[in-house]
């Protein structure tokens, strides 16, 4: 049984971590799996949105897999430092969607914080609790909780390893909807449809300007976006997008 699941359904990836003996922890196996999706989804024209969710009713993911944990040597230190930096959702500008139900811990959550768009099932928990065992969040945990939402709210979720439920991980704006957990991944399709209805490379360069342009200031961001809409007015999807618009049609979008 593969511990990542990668099924294409026409324009759309579904990545399902696949352990749900073990809270879909986030094995060696798992990492692998997903670097291996992840650069498919990249990599194939035929794919615009991806869905990243847990397999069974347990967890998205409960974070890494502890009792693989043990101190790291010197060496692997070093070696971690220089090391090639994993492909994440937020650096590939296809739009990600986290479908996310019961626990979504340590790794887990890291890991959903780099998705585009986060919907929570109605049983979803959300937590750093790394300190709980003497470690740190070392997945963007620190990094991304603080921007993503009020600082002292991810201060004391980060220093006190406590979780919050769906209904506060949405009145903090962690996620953008709570559904039931029967609607979770008809939730997150229906949004994905939404987005394959629009024009591919518009959606891209969009998350491409929000994310490179969070870490810019507002000159260099608008400078930016300006570079970016300028080369989506070059395409032949912006041409049937306008030509569509004028005709009172669907567009008919080609990701060129």
């Amino acid at each position: 049984m593969a511990a990542v699941e990668y099924v294409k359904e026409g324009r759309i990836a579904y990545i399902t971590i696949n352990r749900p003996e073990a809270m879909n922890s986030l094995s060696v196996e798992v990492r692998d799996g997903l670097q291996a999706a992840y650069k498919d989804f990249r990599d194939n024209n035929d794919l615009w949105v991806a869905i990243v969710t847990g397999a069974g009713d347990r967890a998205f993911s409960a974070g890494a897999d502890i009792k693989g944990f043990r101190p790291a040597t010197g060496e692997e230190a070093a070696a971690a430092r220089v090391a090639e930096k994993p492909l994440r959702p937020d650096t590939i500008w296809k739009p990600f969607i986290a479908a996310i139900h019961g626990y979504c811990l340590g790794g887990g959550c890291e890991l959903a914080m780099t998705c585009d768009i986060r919907i929570a099932a109605d049983n979803a928990q959300f937590g750093q609790p790394e300190v709980n065992i003497g470690f740190m969040p070392g997945g963007g945990g620190t990094i991304r909780m603080p921007r993503f939402i009020p600082r002292a709210i991810a201060a004391e979720i980060l220093l006190t390893g406590t979780r919050i439920n769906a209904t506060e991980a949405l009145r903090v704006g962690l996620v953008s909807r709570v559904v039931p957990r029967d609607k979770l991944m008809e939730t997150a399709k229906e949004i994905a449809e939404t987005i394959l209805s629009r024009g591919p490379l518009g959606v891209r360069a969009t998350k491409e300007a929000m994310i490179r342009g969070y870490s810019m200031t507002l000159e260099e961001g608008l400078d930016l976006e300006r570079q970016l809409a300028t080369s989506v007015r070059t395409t032949e999807d912006f041409m049937e997008g306008a030509r569509a618009f004028a005709q009172k049609r669907p567009p008919q979008y080609k990701a060129r």
